[in-house]
């Protein structure tokens, strides 16, 4: 064996180009399958990422602007939800709807505790909030149905926040009043989200800041779960029926799309799984190709290499060497350049997949309403770098195998006369 091995050795030496260029043809592919694979495992982990902590089962409404003519109304109007819709949500729909609520905003208001301050934007919320966003209390609670009810000046803070306003005194939060633009609101819970936002707001109830900022009955959107909706069908005739009662309270046309936007998260997930199911498709298949141009050029090296060989191989049969002995040679020193290079091209294609986690993992893309993480744990199963390695090592040794099988079998007299 240790002669075999030896004499591999020599081969190699003695034909270094020929030998990198099978090792680069094996590496290239396995490499260049890697890095596709991971990348797009990349997007699509993000992409389930992104909704791994929302419900799906849930739907945001909007206001917008008439784009249709109606009832003797021009288009153009602009349309505002109020406290009639999200009544009508909770009232008219009890067979799809399993909670409801509604959110406003008041901007730009300085939140101080002592000497310390920061500048917060107030959201007034329902306590079905933290089922639809990616929100999660770690401290105390979060805006309940009595604060609601009472309308009661309480606050829900960042977990960040907190840390500007009561890090220097080391006081707990919870329980201590703060000052909101002269009103003071006790903080009742701490909350924390996934990072990919800024820390730039609290939540305090929504009847609170509907009353004490003079926001009237006016809603800037209403959120809602559903139920018994598990069809794209099903979604799309609700909102359909959703569309009606809405158009009826603000007298626009129910198929005008831009008076009223409703933000399905089912239905656009459905739709983004069906994307992301396209897109693995399109990678494979590319890393298919890409691994095929691996094989063939491993193939084709190999059969240039078995033939230069015949004259070698026919002073080894004159010598008294078994063919079964030549048919070996060839099939270890195959192998054993594809498996060097190909566990090079298998790790140097992890390397670049944690590269690029660690490059482009923390980037956001701001979508308006949220951000999301466009990469994430770009992984690719060590089966499939595996058995893309061993397809290689199989097709260099089949295409090593074939011809050195036709090269044994001349007579040495006739292998000594080749080329």
């Amino acid at each position: 064996m240790i002669d075999l091995w030896q004499e591999i050795y020599g081969t190699i030496k003695r034909n270094k180009l020929r030998t990198f260029l099978t090792g680069f043809a094996v590496a290239w592919g396995i490499f260049m399958l890697i890095v596709l694979l991971g990348a797009g495992n990349g997007i699509i982990h993000a992409f389930e990422d992104s909704f791994s902590d929302m419900a799906l089962n849930s739907m945001r409404v909007y206001p917008g602007w008439t784009t249709k003519p109606y009832d003797g109304l021009k288009e153009g109007r602009s349309i505002d939800l109020d406290n009639r819709d999200l009544d009508a949500t909770v009232q008219l729909f009890t067979d799809h709807v399993a909670s409801a609520g509604a959110f406003l905003m008041q901007s730009a208001t300085d939140i101080s505790y002592g000497p310390e301050y920061v500048n917060l934007s107030l959201y007034g919320v329902h306590p079905n909030y933290v089922e639809t966003e990616a929100v999660k209390t770690v401290a105390g609670r979060f805006i309940n149905q009595t604060d609601i009810n009472e309308r009661r000046k309480v606050m829900v803070l960042h977990q960040k926040s907190v840390d500007i306003l009561f890090g220097k005194t080391h006081t707990s939060p919870l329980g201590k009043f703060v000052n909101a633009g002269g009103v003071a609101y006790q903080v009742v819970g701490l909350y924390n989200d996934d990072g990919s936002s800024e820390p730039s707001l609290c939540f305090i109830p929504f009847s609170t800041l509907q009353t004490i900022y003079n926001k009237g009955n006016k809603l800037y959107s209403i959120t809602f779960t559903t139920k018994n909706l598990t069809t794209e069908a099903a979604n799309e005739a609700f909102e359909a029926d959703y569309r009606r009662v809405i158009a009826a309270n603000h007298r626009f046309d129910p198929t005008d799309d831009g008076a009223l936007w409703i933000w399905n998260r089912f239905t656009n997930y459905l739709h983004s799984m069906n994307a992301m199911g396209i897109l693995r498709i399109a990678i494979w298949v590319i890393g298919i190709f890409t691994l095929l141009s691996g094989i063939v050029g491993v193939s084709n090296i190999m059969l240039i290499t078995v033939k230069e060989r015949t004259h070698e191989f026919g002073i080894r049969k004159a010598l008294g060497a078994k063919p079964s002995s030549i048919l070996w040679l060839i099939i270890v020193e195959s192998v054993a350049i594809t498996t060097a290079f190909g566990y090079i091209g298998m790790v140097a294609g992890i390397g670049v997949t944690e590269w690029m986690n660690t490059a482009f993992g923390s980037q956001t893309v701001d979508a308006g309403m949220f951000q999301a993480k466009m990469f994430s744990n770009p992984t690719v199963d060590l089966d499939v770098a595996i058995q893309a390695t061993v397809t290689l090592i199989v097709a260099g040794t089949l295409a090593g195998l074939f011809p050195a099988r036709k090269a044994t079998r001349i007579r040495p007299i006739e292998a000594l006369r080749a080329d």
